[in-house]
């Protein structure tokens, strides 16, 4: 029963992870995602049984090589740790027997989980008003090095090295959109 509840825990803990969530929505995992992202709950609750005195680097490591390997994706949020440390509380509850911490913390996880899921819905729907609003315009500064130093958020063009610099001619331009580029001779 204990093992059953740790391992429903591990899965929860993985599955409101952000980054593993968008590896799976993604397909970063390929056309089996969803069950890599399965496989990948059970063999991490294994592994930490298996190695009852963990630390929590060691941890953290193992859950990131997964992710990489299998979703070909590196953790570079900061998120990876604070999973890791909710797995090793996880598995020091397991441990000891303590199922009602591991269901508050699981409860815990499902609320967070539910308030991410809210939250990137409520930002989709708004991202998608604000492309509805064709009147809306976005302020955009652009700062270009120039020895090192800011231009006044403007960037120069380039100057034409050639006088004879190859332009593009409309009939180089196919319907699609795809540019033609003449090798010069």
């Amino acid at each position: 029963m204990a093992r059953a509840l740790f391992r429903a825990e591990v899965c929860a803990a993985l599955e409101a992870w952000p980054a593993l969530q968008i590896a799976v929505e993604n397909g970063f995992g390929g056309v089996h995602s969803q069950e890599k992202a399965k496989w990948l709950g059970r063999a991490v609750e294994d592994y930490l049984t298996r190695n009852a005195d963990l630390e929590l680097d060691e941890v953290e490591d193992f859950p990131g090589e997964l992710l990489t390997n299998e979703f070909d994706t590196i953790v570079e949020d900061g998120s990876l740790p604070q999973v890791s440390q909710q797995l090793q509380t996880m598995f020091h509850h397991f441990q000891r027997g303590d199922g009602a911490a591991l269901r508050e913390m699981a409860s815990r996880i499902t609320q967070r989980k539910r308030k991410v899921t809210a939250t990137a819905l409520k930002t989709a729907r708004e991202t998608d008003e604000d492309e509805d609003d064709v009147d809306s315009v976005e302020d955009m500064e652009v700062i270009a090095p120039n020895d090192g130093a800011a231009t006044d958020g403007v960037c120069s063009q380039p100057e034409p090295s050639d006088p004879d610099a190859q332009t593009i001619k409309e009939e180089d331009i196919v319907e699609d959109g795809w540019t033609i580029v003449w090798r010069k001779k």
